[in-house]
């Protein structure tokens, strides 16, 4: 399960599909340094993203997945 404290990385080797859902928040986690140690509330607030929303959008990815 996903959590605000999960670090970007692990969601997008677990998601990949993730990607998209990043970019359209314009968070290029993909190709960031910062996406290996930044977790996804930190990467939230530092661009600015409501973390609820967010959170909300992963959760649909993961149920999409079976989990």
């Amino acid at each position: 399960m996903l959590t605000p404290n999960t670090p970007i990385i692990d969601v997008l080797r677990m998601y990949p599909q993730a990607r998209a859902l990043f970019l359209r928040h314009g968070m290029a986690c993909g190709g960031c340094m910062g996406s290996s140690t930044e977790t996804i509330e930190n990467g939230a607030r530092m661009h600015d993203i409501d973390i609820e929303t967010l959170m909300k959008e992963l959760d649909a990815i993961e149920k999409e997945n079976g989990l």
